[in-house]
């Protein structure tokens, strides 16, 4: 590969990059915990967009149960939105990057 190809290889995935960034708020993903009694939506650009909780999950004497529960629906569903995002910016870097040694997508933020 010549370095013009690399260089308009790089701006193409660039734009594409900015395009993805631009959609991580389209991407979404729920988690749930308790057996679907807390259901938590996340963005893949790491937004809690809706928490949902079943009443009967609801215990004024155990307020830590629910807490937990929160906590764990919401965890699953920044990782599944997450893995969303991940699998979005593969499908594009995987024919733009293919022969970069140490290419690594936790870099940008995944």
């Amino acid at each position: 590969m010549n370095m013009a190809d690399f260089f308009g290889k790089m701006q193409e995935m660039q734009e594409n990059m900015k395009k993805i960034n631009e959609s991580m708020d389209s991407i979404t993903a729920e988690g749930s915990s308790g057996g679907g009694m807390v259901i938590a939506t996340a963005t893949a650009s790491k937004k809690i967009i809706k928490i949902k909780i079943d009443p009967e999950v609801i215990d004024k004497n155990d307020p830590e149960m629910l807490e937990d529960l929160v906590c764990a629906a919401v965890n699953k569903a920044l990782e599944e939105a997450s893995s969303k995002a991940k699998s979005k910016l593969e499908k594009i870097t995987q024919n733009l990057l293919p022969n970069i040694p140490g290419f690594d997508l936790s870099k940008f933020g995944l």
